[in-house]
């Protein structure tokens, strides 16, 4: 069977619902009439493209989700999708591995929506070192997969059950502003992985006043306390540019900043 083309009323209505409004909330954030809403949600009024876009603005709608929305309303898609490598995104490229490059000695990486490695710097490297499981650190690598698997970095976490609920935290987030079906599985599968004991989260002796959680890592050079940091590009038209992010991982002690001097110098 043929599956059925979603109007661009099913999209609207998906993603207002999603964000919790109601017609009315929604048309007052919009600026137009409930009943103008009303009206093309179901499909008895038809938006012009800049109405369109004004709405899927408003809803914060990806970029990846607006060009459907456009095509169902007859209007051809605006935002491209291109890989990371291809020529017109060469200055995109240039500006995340400067970023990247500049924040050595201390560890940054590049990442795209589904949580997929696309560049670090040398900062990082030495901080995968002792991963019992080498496909975790194979190409394709998952960064969260890769911090809470088992066999990855989890058994050198101190801060383990703090950082894990840290992590899935930010990917249930994530998955409520796009409802984007691999993050749902990834977040099934680091859900299952075991627990770790709970008298863990009690064993960082640092206050950081509830502003940042932090990363405390066990490495063959020390211990490392890492606070993080997210980048996106500002304005992307891009499908591809709007789903990266780079995230950048500071010192948080003196003994750290030194740590990763050293760790970046012989890595």
């Amino acid at each position: 069977m043929m599956a059925t083309a979603r109007s661009l009323g099913d999209h609207l209505r998906e993603w207002r619902q999603r964000r919790r409004l109601s017609q009315l909330e929604f048309a007052l954030e919009a600026d137009i009439s409930q009943r103008h809403l009303s009206f093309i949600e179901s499909g008895r009024s038809l938006p012009s493209r800049e109405m369109l876009m004004h709405l899927a603005e408003r809803l914060g709608v990806p970029l990846r989700e607006r060009n459907p929305m456009l095509l169902a309303a007859g209007f051809a898609p605006v935002f491209p999708e291109r890989k990371l490598d291809d020529p017109a995104l060469a200055p995109a490229r240039r500006a995340i591995d400067m970023v990247l490059k500049g924040h050595e000695p201390f560890p940054a990486l590049a990442i795209d929506r589904h949580w997929t490695l696309v560049a670090a710097n040398a900062a990082v490297a030495p901080l995968l070192a002792g991963v019992a499981d080498i496909s975790l650190t194979t190409a394709p690598i998952n960064v969260l997969r890769l911090s809470l698997h088992p066999d990855g970095l989890a058994p050198r976490i101190i801060n383990l059950a703090e950082w894990r609920n840290h992590l899935l935290e930010r990917l249930r987030q994530q998955i409520s502003a796009t409802g984007d079906p691999v993050l749902v599985r990834l977040l099934k599968e680091l859900s299952a992985y075991p627990a770790p004991p709970m008298q863990k989260t009690g064993s960082l002796d640092r206050d950081f006043a509830g502003i940042a959680v932090p990363l405390e890592l066990d490495t063959e050079a020390g211990r490392l306390s890492l606070l993080s940091t997210t980048t996106i590009f500002g304005t992307p038209v891009d499908v591809t540019l709007s789903e990266l992010a780079i995230e950048s991982f500071f010192p948080a002690d003196a003994e750290t900043a030194e740590l990763l001097t050293t760790m970046t110098a012989t890595g």
